[in-house]
C-alpha cells in the first residue's frame, strides 16, 4: 500500500504528465449510463447559420407594402434582369423571412441540413410558399450553406376575417421548416485530438461523475484518463490508436458508469411542475397545512316601479361573501432517505401542487431541505 501511494507523489516531483499517473482514488460504480450519453467532445460542436430572403407563392397572405420587403423584391428581380419600379410591386403573395439553421461537425460539402423559416414582416401565413435561394452565413460572415425549396408549415390560417368574416388559426403559420432544405457549401474545420489527447466535456458538470468517468476509462485503457475539473476529462490516445482515433472514441463511448447528481428541487411556478432528484434529503421538521378560501360574488337585480307610478326601472348591485376555512393539520415529517417518502408525507396532508411549492420553499428557509432549490 505504501508503494502504491508513493508512485503519484514521485511522479509529481519529477514533473511527469498528469495523464500518466495512477488515479489516487478508488470509486465504486455499478454501471448504468454510457459515456457517449454524458459528454460532448471538445472541438466537435455545432455552429449557427442565418440568412435573409423571400418566400413566394402565397395566396394573398404575404406582407403589406413594407419598404424593406418591396426593396428586397426589386433587388431579386434585378438579379434576373428585370427592372420594376418599387411602386409597381405587389407584395401580397411574398413575405420577407429570416432563415436559421445549425450546421453540425464533420459536415462535408454537398450534405444537407434542416432550416427554419420565420416571417419578419406582417405576413399572415407562410403556408404553400417556396423559399427563394438564400445564402446562409456564420458569425464570421462566411457563406457555409445555401437554402431553397418548398416550406412546410405545422399549422394553417383559414377564413377571410374582416367585417362579417371569421378566421381559424392552428399553431403558428408564420414559422415553417424545410427538412434538408440547405446544401452545405463549405466545411467547417473540426479538430478533436490535440497533442495526442482529447477532452471529454460533461453535459452536467459534477466532480464525482468526472472522477468516476476517468476511473472507468482507466479500467479499460490504463493510465490514459484524468479528471481535470467538474466539466472536463482529458484522455490520452494510446499509441496503437494513433491512426484510429474514431475507433478509440467509439470504444470509450461504450464504457458504462453510474453518474452522480446533486440534490436539487426544481419548481416551475408558471406551470405547477415540481421535479426533484432521488438524493434529496429532509431533516426532521414539522409541517402545518391549512387554507382559507374567500369567495365574493357580485350580482345585479332589477327593481321595477309600481304600475302607473311614473318611476323607472333601477339596476341594483348585490354582493355575497362566503368564507371556507379548511381544517389545518400539523404533522412531524421524520428524516426520510428519499424524496418519494417526502412527497408521500405531503400528499397525506392533502397538499396541492401550489401549496407543495410553498412548503418546499419554507423548508429550505428553515434549513430542513438538504438540497438546492431552483425556481423557474
Amino acid at each position: 500500500m505504501k508503494k502504491l501511494l508513493l508512485i503519484p507523489l514521485v511522479a509529481s516531483f519529477l514533473g511527469l504528465p498528469a495523464q500518466a499517473q495512477e488515479s489516487p482514488i478508488t470509486l465504486n460504480y455499478t454501471g448504468g449510463s454510457r459515456i457517449k450519453d454524458l459528454i460532448d467532445v471538445e472541438g466537435a460542436r455545432d455552429n449557427q447559420l442565418s440568412g435573409y430572403g423571400l418566400v413566394v407563392g402565397l395566396t394573398g397572405t404575404g406582407d403589406s407594402k413594407i419598404d424593406s420587403t418591396l426593396q428586397t423584391i426589386a433587388n431579386a428581380l434585378k438579379n434576373y434582369g428585370v427592372n420594376v419600379p418599387q411602386d409597381d410591386i405587389k407584395s401580397g403573395n411574398v413575405a420577407a423571412v429570416m432563415i436559421t439553421s445549425d450546421i453540425g461537425p464533420f459536415m462535408r460539402p454537398g450534405s444537407r441540413i434542416d432550416v427554419v423559416v420565420s416571417s419578419i414582416g406582417d405576413a399572415k401565413a407562410l403556408q404553400g410558399g417556396v423559399l427563394l435561394q438564400v445564402p446562409l452565413r456564420g458569425a464570421d460572415q462566411t457563406v457555409y450553406a445555401v437554402a431553397q425549396g418548398p416550406i412546410a408549415v405545422g399549422g394553417f390560417l383559414g377564413g377571410t376575417g374582416g367585417p362579417g368574416g371569421a378566421t381559424v388559426q392552428k399553431n403558428f403559420p408564420t414559422v415553417a421548416t424545410i427538412p434538408g432544405g440547405a446544401i452545405v457549401e463549405r466545411e467547417i474545420p473540426t479538430e478533436i485530438v490535440r497533442n495526442g489527447s482529447m477532452n471529454l466535456m460533461l453535459r452536467n458538470a459534477d466532480f464525482t461523475t468526472s472522477a468516476r468517468m476517468a476511473e472507468a476509462i482507466n479500467r479499460v485503457f490504463p493510465n490514459t484518463a484524468v479528471a481535470r475539473d467538474a466539466k472536463t476529462v482529458n484522455v490520452l490516445v494510446p499509441p496503437e490508436y494513433s491512426a484510429y482515433e474514431v475507433n478509440f472514441l467509439a470504444t470509450v463511448g461504450g464504457i458504462e458508469l453510474e453518474p452522480d447528481s446533486v440534490a436539487r428541487v426544481v419548481i416551475n411556478e408558471r406551470t405547477g411542475v415540481i421535479v426533484a432528484t432521488s438524493n434529496v434529503r429532509v431533516s426532521k421538521v414539522a409541517v402545518s397545512h391549512g387554507s382559507i378560501t374567500i369567495s365574493i360574488a357580485s350580482t345585479l337585480t332589477a327593481s321595477q316601479p309600481g304600475a302607473f307610478s311614473g318611476g323607472t326601472t333601477a339596476i341594483l348591485p348585490s354582493t355575497t361573501t362566503s368564507v371556507d376555512q379548511q381544517k389545518g393539520s400539523f404533522q412531524v415529517v421524520e428524516e426520510f432517505p428519499t424524496i418519494e417518502k417526502v412527497a408521500a408525507a405531503l400528499n397525506a396532508l392533502g397538499v396541492s401542487t401550489q401549496d407543495m411549492m410553498s412548503i418546499f420553499q419554507s423548508m429550505k428557509r428553515a434549513g430542513a431541505l438538504q438540497a438546492e432549490l431552483v425556481l423557474n
